[in-house]
């Protein structure tokens, strides 16, 4: 029975379902937000675009590579990750740590990432330890460690120990969820990138980039995924 013998970190990752509906092509919508998971057209093509190759990735990588991100979701921007490094022939070891607040259940990741065939496997890896995650960091293939740490980013964020080699920016939309955009999150983000470290994320809302730029990032608008005309990259300065 969930309570009897887990922590209050596994307890809060197994709370239970955020309450998702779903569009006639099988996207997840959040109830609480209001906004899909991914791309309504290819949420495995515009991760592709916005965190990874908006990150410099698989270029940048090297030993001890350190990813963070904001919102987890569905886990489909660390599968994509974990793609990058067997289509590449990579190994780690890859540190990849994510803050979120509203977990899905195993079921409602299951079904999600079933829409993603090319990423079975590392999909079938990722759901056999997801009632792990929250609670200890945990080993996947191709020396990828995975970290998901749960609560309110502006409150876990600041209290995390470390840095990271590159940002993925990946909240609902700013006019949906204006927490994960506060711009004091965003300094705590600058805080934890190391010297030279980037950031991406598919919004271009001005005041996001403004955010940014006041937290230390070079920022640029750049070519967007699908609908969307720009999203936005950045810097450490």
């Amino acid at each position: 029975m969930v309570g009897e013998h887990f922590d209050e970190g596994q307890q809060a990752w197994l709370a239970g379902p955020t309450g998702l509906t779903w569009t006639p092509g099988g996207v997840p919508i959040s109830r609480r937000f209001e906004d899909p998971y991914f791309s309504l057209s290819d949420g495995f093509e515009e991760t592709k675009h916005v965190f990874l190759s908006g990150n410099d990735l698989p270029a940048r990588l090297v030993p001890g590579f350190r990813i963070a991100e904001l919102g987890f979701g569905t886990g489909l921007n660390l599968l994509a990750t974990a793609q990058m490094l067997r289509d590449n022939g990579l190994r780690g070891p890859l540190y990849y740590t994510t803050f979120e607040a509203f977990p899905l259940s195993k079921a409602e990741a299951a079904a999600a990432l079933s829409a993603f065939r090319v990423l079975d496997g590392p999909a079938s890896e990722l759901l056999e330890v997801w009632d792990d995650l929250g609670t200890r960091p945990v080993s996947l293939s191709n020396g990828l460690s995975l970290e998901v740490i749960v609560g309110d980013a502006r409150q876990t964020l600041p209290q995390w120990a470390g840095q990271a080699d590159a940002w993925f920016l990946d909240g609902f939309a700013p006019a949906r969820n204006p927490e994960l955009w506060e711009p004091s999150l965003l300094q705590a983000v600058a805080r934890h990138t190391a010297p030279g470290g980037t950031a991406a994320t598919y919004t271009a809302a001005g005041r996001v980039r403004r955010a940014l730029d006041t937290a230390g990032f070079d920022v640029e608008r750049v070519e967007g995924y699908g609908r969307k005309r720009h999203m936005t990259k950045a810097r450490l300065r």
